[in-house]
């Protein structure tokens, strides 16, 4: 086997690349990832320089993950800058770093694609065990300061931790749609008092005469795309006083390249577009990702970013409804805890101990708050 780091997405072809990846994930697929590169957001004078890893035999690529040298912690949705801080506290630098992740994107998918050849587990486990090692040789010939996987599935970063990248969980919140046939189906499977508050949230929106729509695929016009760019700086800027990570140039790359991924809720008042949600989608999720409004309505967030993506997966058969990181109070909206996970290679050992212990106890106290959080669950008990 022979690895190849990749300084440019372009430096493979799209055809080879989402063969590797043959899943539906658009956050894997070769054109969301020359989004961000072609777009500026992820190159090396932003901190995203690309080092994407092909894994050949025989001159065939059979492996790859989307990977970045890393010159900060901006954009990534697992937190390590504490960790950051403890190295400069004691001379040493943190940055850079190499990541499996990506950009800006804190869902759960998959980071390592194969070949249809590559069957096996026994396979699947040499192929990990040799981007291991080769990763590990990488980051010391580049004086990087560790390796971070972000957001895998459970069975990948089981897999790495069992090679010494220390295992760190997290927790998001997500809807399951348990074959519903319509919304109703789904406020009927709630604790009354927590229906009545969605009713009524639904309601909030019709008495500000606001309507909503949905837009997908073609549909979803460049001025239209416009209009959602607007609003999204507006409201980052507003949130964060700075401005978004991501640039207009991207979103139009994204309504050109893979509209079939696209979903776009938007709430219009007095026949003018006043906010947004941009979605995607594949064959069994949706992923709400970016939101923004003109300005403030009651409950237009909670009708925007939720309620009309539960509304679009029951309506379209989809299972899964992803909305994006952090935020408790999805839970009394119909959304459950699930765990996540990340996976971390501090490679100077004067620290690698010392954040495997902090990770330790950052793990009991997730797996207690998970607890707590099953009791708060919306949904009545299940009879018999």
């Amino acid at each position: 086997m022979k690895i190849n780091f990749l300084r440019s997405i372009n430096d493979i072809s799209a055809a080879h690349w989402d063969a590797l990846f043959a899943n539906n994930s658009p956050f894997t697929q070769h054109a969301f990832l020359l989004a961000l590169e072609s777009s500026g957001c992820t190159q090396a004078s932003t901190g995203w320089q690309s080092q994407h890893i092909i894994v050949s035999q025989n001159d065939q690529p059979i492996a790859a993950m989307p990977c970045f040298i890393k010159t900060h912690s901006y954009g990534e949705y697992v937190f390590d800058w504490t960790w950051a801080d403890a190295y400069h506290q004691h001379g040493y630098q943190y940055y850079p770093k190499l990541l499996f992740a990506i950009p800006f994107t804190p869902s759960t998918g998959h980071r390592l694609g194969f070949c249809d050849s590559i069957k096996t587990q026994q396979q699947k486990s040499n192929i990990i065990t040799f981007i291991d090692q080769a990763t590990r040789k990488h980051s010391h010939a580049l004086s990087l300061s560790s390796c971070h996987l972000l957001f895998p599935p459970s069975t990948l970063s089981n897999s790495l931790n069992e090679h010494g990248w220390k295992q760190r969980t997290g927790i998001q919140y997500h809807w399951f749609n348990q074959q519903y046939h319509c919304f109703d189906d789904f406020l009927n499977k709630l604790k009354s008092r927590k229906r009545k508050n969605i009713n009524k949230e639904r309601l909030a929106i019709s008495t500000q005469d606001i309507r909503m729509a949905t837009y997908t695929g073609h549909n979803i016009s460049e001025q239209l795309m416009n209009s959602f760019y607007r609003f999204y700086q507006k409201t980052y800027l507003k949130r964060s006083g700075q401005a978004g990570y991501l640039n207009t140039a991207f979103f139009q790359s994204l309504r050109t390249n893979m509209p079939d991924n696209l979903v776009m809720f938007c709430a219009i008042k007095d026949e003018q577009v006043i906010a947004a949600a941009l979605c995607f989608k594949d064959s069994n999720t949706l992923y709400g990702r970016y939101w923004g409004c003109e300005q403030e309505y009651e409950f237009l967030h909670f009708e925007t970013c939720y309620y009309q993506g539960i509304d679009y997966c029951i309506m379209n058969k989809l299972t899964h409804f992803d909305p994006g990181a952090q935020g408790e109070h999805k839970i009394s909206r119909g959304f459950e805890p699930i765990q996540t996970f990340s996976n971390h290679v501090i490679l100077n050992p004067n620290f690698s101990q010392a954040i495997a212990s902090f990770i330790n106890e950052e793990k009991k106290q997730i797996d207690a708050h998970m607890i707590h959080l099953q009791t708060l669950s919306p949904f009545k008990l299940e009879q018999g």
